[in-house]
């Protein structure tokens, strides 16, 4: 090769696959800071100098994403081998690197959206393309049917010319029990790989560059599974390790000490348009000591039993969550101060922290931390249930699961509509439990800016930044 640089050992395996006779699709990866990103650049760049006039790809599932970390990692690529700025372009338009001078002149890199299309299930966008080669970065996150399309667009670019045969694919991945699992983790596990298709397995610990730095983010994990998925390269996880909430941690719930905590805080699953139960939780700190349950009811009614129920237990509005979806987006807009929860918002930036989780939606971030309360004895329930409810209750619990997604991907629990499908109702009480931890992810901003003080003020509702007294009935 003309180009050279310093590979790690496991990256130098890889590349001994990337330019033989025998391997057309190669697996790298599986755990996260093994120099995945830096392997897929570097090939595809050495591959534009060494074979002037060819066409590759990149491809990932959000283009996005593509522009924000892979065509970064081209950026240090270029500068780590003294590629000067002017022998190439980035094309914005059409979303392509182009070598426009020197010695990889006419050589060309495109970045591809692998992402499910309604319009084009069967990616027949790709179906008139031609390439030498290509990658598939975070591999885990596309379709089986959009790599099964892709293998047919390689090999068809000159292939012949420079005697690049068999036509290669690069895929890069973390652990992921989709199709990559099937196709090429199983048969290396168990020491019977495909001649075509090979396995190399590189974890953070396999990079001397960046091991140190990685190995510390990554014991920072809070989520068992993903940490052992992302820093050893978990792929045996099986359906019980998506389950969020441990069984003996739910039943404990029922005993647990948590600290005590005077401020009193009420959360409201309202019934969407009349479908479901209605279910209010009065929160002592993380203690719930009290749960209503209400059939059908006009929304009026709803409205003024909340606002007794604020009255009753000194709960000012700031520190009441009513799910805003359906029939409770008018109690809210009534009930002016008290927080609106919407599960299918963005995520919300931690502002203790000032991080924003890699969440999916705000009901995946809220659900995930309800789930590391639980199961770190940080939450009680010592309200009166009766037998049927506290079954509910735990079984609402033990239908919240992650979806198995890549390892990187956002987190996101299973949504609702699956949810009451397997248990044949609404996961009320879960849900209830889980807005509780909406006024945390808020409770700065609720705190420290309110969005109208003067407004709130004056509705009588008790404001913790003035100090005014009084409740909203």
């Amino acid at each position: 090769m003309i180009i050279q640089t310093e590979l790690t050992k496991k990256q130098s395996d890889a590349w001994k696959l990337l330019v033989d006779t025998k391997t057309s699709y190669l697996l790298f990866g599986g755990g996260a800071g093994g120099g995945k990103s830096w392997l897929g650049a570097l090939w595809l760049v050495a591959m534009c100098f060494e074979y002037p006039g060819t066409k590759w790809f990149v491809g990932r599932k959000e283009l996005k994403r593509l522009m924000a970390s892979t065509y970064i990692t081209f950026l240090k690529v270029f500068k780590e081998l003294k590629i000067s700025n002017d022998s190439w372009r980035m094309d914005g338009k059409y979303n392509y690197i182009e070598f426009t001078s020197g010695r990889a002149m006419g050589s060309r890199i495109d970045l591809l959206d692998l992402a499910p299309q309604p319009s084009d299930p069967q990616y027949e966008r790709f179906g008139s393309l031609e390439y030498t080669g290509g990658w598939i970065e975070e591999a885990g996150e596309i379709e089986y049917i959009c790599f099964d399309i892709l293998k047919t667009r390689v090999g068809r670019f000159r292939n012949k010319e420079y005697n690049l045969l068999p036509a290669k694919i690069l895929l890069t991945c973390n652990p992921t029990q989709n199709w990559l699992y099937r196709t090429f983790y199983k048969p290396f596990k168990s020491e019977k790989q495909y001649p075509d298709k090979q396995f190399v397995q590189s974890l953070y610990k396999d990079n001397p560059y960046t091991a140190s730095d990685y190995g510390h983010q990554l014991d920072q994990v809070t989520d068992s599974i993903l940490r052992a998925r992302l820093r050893d390269g978990l792929w045996e996880y099986t359906a019980d390790n998506l389950t969020l909430i441990k069984y003996d941690s739910i039943m404990e719930m029922f005993v647990n000490k948590v600290a005590i905590d005077p401020n009193r805080y009420l959360s409201a699953d309202i019934a969407r348009f009349g479908a479901d139960k209605i279910v209010y939780g009065i929160w002592q700190g993380y203690n719930l000591v009290e749960v209503i349950e209400k059939s059908k009811q006009a929304q009026t009614i709803t409205e003024q039993e909340i606002r007794d129920l604020m009255s009753k237990n000194n709960i000012p509005y700031n520190r009441c969550v009513i799910d805003e979806d359906g029939m409770g987006g008018g109690i809210v807009d009534h009930l002016y101060g008290v927080q609106g929860f919407m599960g299918g918002r963005s995520a919300i930036k931690d502002n203790i922290t000032d991080i924003k989780g890699n969440y999916k939606n705000l009901r995946s971030q809220c659900y995930f931390m309800l789930a590391d309360k639980i199961n770190k004895h940080e939450l009680g329930v010592s309200a009166n249930l009766s037998e049927t409810q506290r079954e509910q209750l735990i079984n609402d619990l033990q239908q919240i699961k992650r979806v198995d997604l890549a390892a990187d991907a956002p987190l996101q629990v299973v949504p609702k509509e699956e949810i009451k499908e397997s248990l044949g109702r609404s996961p009320d009480y879960s849900d209830c439990m889980m807005m509780r931890m909406y006024l945390e992810v808020m409770k700065p901003v609720a705190q420290y800016n309110p969005p109208n003080k003067e407004k709130i003020m004056s509705t009588g509702a008790l404001s913790e930044w003035g100090g005014t007294a009084g409740y909203g009935i």
